[in-house]
């Protein structure tokens, strides 16, 4: 029922072979995903994401920032604090170590949530397309 965010294999940072320099979880003056504390099992404190909710900000080598969004309605469980000190392994293990953040989905939505996703041949089809 939780789900990892990653980064698609077919994002920019992955495919042209660039430099990770920096990830800030800062996304505004009042808002860092590093600040989200929770506890218990009914996870309090956890900060609340929609869908267009950005998780951090990943800066290249050449210049170029991109945004990496939730993409899901949920309760940040985690942020991945180890790719703070090491942007490397989010290009080396993208889908492993490499994790961006752990959102907890409503229990009643997450149903909806993972018939929403696509499959692994539903994903390189829309790929081939582009």
């Amino acid at each position: 029922r939780i789900c990892v965010i990653t980064l698609a294999e077919a994002h920019p940072l992955l495919q042209t072979g660039k430099t990770i320099t920096s990830i800030n979880y800062q996304i505004s003056a009042n808002c860092s995903r590093l600040q989200n504390k929770v506890s218990g099992k009914s996870k309090r404190g956890a900060q609340f994401l929609t869908e267009l909710a950005p998780l951090c900000r990943i800066s290249s080598s050449d210049g170029e920032e991109y945004t990496i969004y939730s993409c899901i309605r949920g309760r940040l469980i985690e942020v991945n604090e180890n790719i703070l000190s090491n942007p490397a392994i989010l290009q080396e293990k993208p889908s492993t170590e490499g994790y961006i953040a752990v959102v907890l989905p409503k229990f009643e939505e997450s149903k909806s949530i993972t018939q929403g996703l696509l499959t692994q041949k539903e994903y390189e089809e829309v790929l081939l397309k582009r």
